[in-house]
């Protein structure tokens, strides 16, 4: 079986391409709110478009998800959304029953 690690990230805290591998430090919020690194992501520069692609996938079938909660007249969901944008933050994603899964 291959070694699988969960690494929780809030974002990237630094990304650096070097003799063709690409290597991401993934950062975690720490306690005191400042970024920290969390695990850091490498893998060969070709596979980062197919990596980025997948990536970009998964976010249109979110974007999709909260478009359904939102019409779905979901009045926590449309609640939320609305307070986000009127404080100049970014929608967040609404709570949406069950759960999908990208990719095999």
């Amino acid at each position: 079986m291959s070694d699988t690690r969960t690494v929780f990230a809030d974002g990237i805290l630094e990304a650096s391409v070097t003799h063709g591998v690409v290597r991401i430090t993934l950062a975690q919020a720490g306690s005191d709110g400042k970024a920290q690194a969390a695990g850091q992501l490498i893998m060969p520069l070709v596979q980062l478009p197919a990596f980025a692609n997948g990536l970009l996938g998964l976010l249109r079938q979110v974007e999709s998800k909260m478009k359904e909660a939102q019409q779905g007249g979901d009045p926590t969901a449309q609640a939320r959304v609305a307070s986000a944008l009127s404080a100049g933050g970014e929608a967040p994603a609404p709570s949406v029953g069950g759960a999908f899964r990208f990719g095999s």
